[in-house]
């Protein structure tokens, strides 16, 4: 009987956990090494005085993805993690103190777009028909397919080119709907995903069509939970996990990775490495000592990486039941603000802003009779903008928290009982991310699918990617369908 394949996994966020449970469900023993000392990468938890803060994803879009992986390890997803639905998906809010509750139902839907401009509900049906085409073209059918050479990218051009992909989010919006409002709140999404509406490319529309199809979805105990549920899973089909576990290095001996050098100054040996690690850091850092790491390092470095985020994480003593679940507070301008996160060298005014109060789904987050919260705004990334977050990093949250306090939540101060932020800084320190970028490379057309870096590099032959940084980008839905899509050429690598 020959020795079963080995396979390491670096970083365990959702992109590496949901690898490492497709690779041990098919037989290879894999090893998942976490820096941290905790596993969730940008979606790690912090606990204070009683609340739970979920640091990173909270939209849960897909949840057929996850169930897949649960099913492809045999077990039943109830036993791990349960998932509730949230509604309204969003609360999208103004400062004229216009309210428009983004719910899976037409009527209501039709009913507050016919509000705000009669004419675009017909519009509205017009794009919600184009959102589910792109939905179909480029996640149904190409979200967890790995583009590994040209000829992928043009066998998938004439539908691109039909879908007119080269249009910006903003501008496929602005052909069917009128109203500005309207036109935010439809093209807001792919700011989820660190893309900006104005240049990002209009097959990011799927995700309002992803919404609509599966509904929005929030686990009980927090994101946290889920990554727990999805470690467990690992660790019952026989998978390893290693905490506290920084990678220096992937060792390379004949064109070939042969394993990994721990900062402990361990070496660990296997037959393929993944990296769920930021792009860059593992091409400059991990295979800096390669010259294939210094050559795709300097290759990366000259992309365009996304915006980067600044976040707070509050515990307030009181309910607030005048929130929803999910609030996106528009300040006074979109595109020129929008500008300025992604192109501006200094740090807006001005700000929009995503407010989290989890305890509307789920009271069991903070303390009875208290509320757990977190709001982020997004931000430039350091690259673009070399503010000095230990100075900036105060003065802007006490700027956003009497901004909350005017508009959303009366009295935030005086109910105040914990706060941390996290900043671009945190970014680039904790989670290894280039630049502080929040969501790795900006997903503009020429840096998507077979433009973006690929599940398999290109020279290594048995070193891959999963993640953000990969095909077919970030979001937890994306990294989920980037690690089927490495799954799928690891295991025949292996000849599983």
């Amino acid at each position: 009987m020959t020795d079963s394949k080995t396979a390491i996994v670096i970083g365990a966020g959702f992109g590496g956990l949901a690898l490492a449970i497709r690779l041990q469900a098919a037989g290879v023993n894999t090893t998942l090494l976490e820096k941290r000392d905790k596993p969730g990468g940008r979606a790690y938890v912090y606990h204070d005085q009683g609340f739970t803060f979920d640091a990173g994803p909270t939209v849960i879009t897909d949840p057929t993805a996850i169930e897949e992986l649960f099913a492809v390890a045999g077990k039943p997803i109830g036993d791990y993690v349960d998932l509730l639905p949230v509604s309204p998906f969003y609360q999208l809010c103004w400062e004229d103190g216009t309210r428009f509750d983004y719910v899976n139902d037409q009527a209501s839907l039709d009913r507050q777009i016919h509000a705000l401009n009669p004419s675009d509900v017909a519009g509205y049906q017009r794009f919600l028909e184009y959102s589910q085409a792109v939905f179909r073209e480029g996640y149904l059918k190409l979200g967890a397919v790995p583009f590994l050479s040209f000829r992928d990218m043009v066998q998938a051009g004439p539908q691109l080119a039909r879908l007119q992909a080269w249009r910006s989010v903003y501008s496929m919006v602005a052909k069917f709907i009128e109203n500005e409002k309207l036109r935010q709140a439809f093209s807001f999404h792919s700011l989820l995903v660190g893309g900006n509406p104005f240049a990002t490319s209009s097959i990011y529309t799927l995700i309002h069509a992803l919404e609509r199809e599966w509904g929005v979805w929030f686990p009980k105990g927090g994101t946290g939970a889920l990554v727990q549920g999805m470690v467990k899973l690992f660790e019952d089909i026989g998978g390893r996990v290693e905490l506290n576990a920084d990678v220096s290095s992937i060792e390379v001996q004949a064109g070939r990775a042969t394993g990994v050098r721990l900062v402990d100054g361990r070496h660990l040996q296997a037959d393929s490495i993944a990296s769920n690690a930021d792009v860059m850091h593992t091409y400059a850092k991990l295979l800096g000592g390669h010259p294939r790491g210094v050559e795709e390092g300097k290759r990366l470095a000259g992309k365009r990486f996304s915006n980067s985020l600044f976040v707070i994480h509050f515990g307030l003593k009181r309910p607030q039941p005048q929130l929803q679940h999910h609030t996106v507070c528009f300040g006074p301008r979109y595109r020129e603000l929008i500008q300025e996160i992604f192109k501006g060298d200094a740090l807006a005014e001005d700000f929009s802003l995503y407010l989290h109060a989890p305890c509307v789904t789920d009271p069991s987050l903070a303390p009875e009779g208290c509320s757990s919260h977190y709001v982020l705004s997004p931000v430039p990334h350091l690259g673009n903008a070399p503010i000095d977050w230990a100075v900036e990093g105060p003065r802007y949250r006490d700027k956003i928290f009497d901004y909350l306090e005017k508009y959303y939540m009366p009295g935030l101060r005086e109910d105040l009982v914990t706060s941390r932020i996290f900043t671009p800084d945190d970014f680039r320190t904790e989670l290894n991310a280039h630049l502080g970028s929040a969501f790795s490379l900006e997903p503009i057309l020429r840096q998507s699918a077979w433009f973006r870096p690929h599940n398999r590099d290109a020279s290594l032959t048995n070193v891959y990617l999963v993640g953000a940084g990969t095909h077919p980008g970030a979001g937890v839905p994306g990294v989920i369908g980037s690690a089927k899509a490495t799954a799928g050429l690891m295991l025949e690598d292996l000849h599983l």
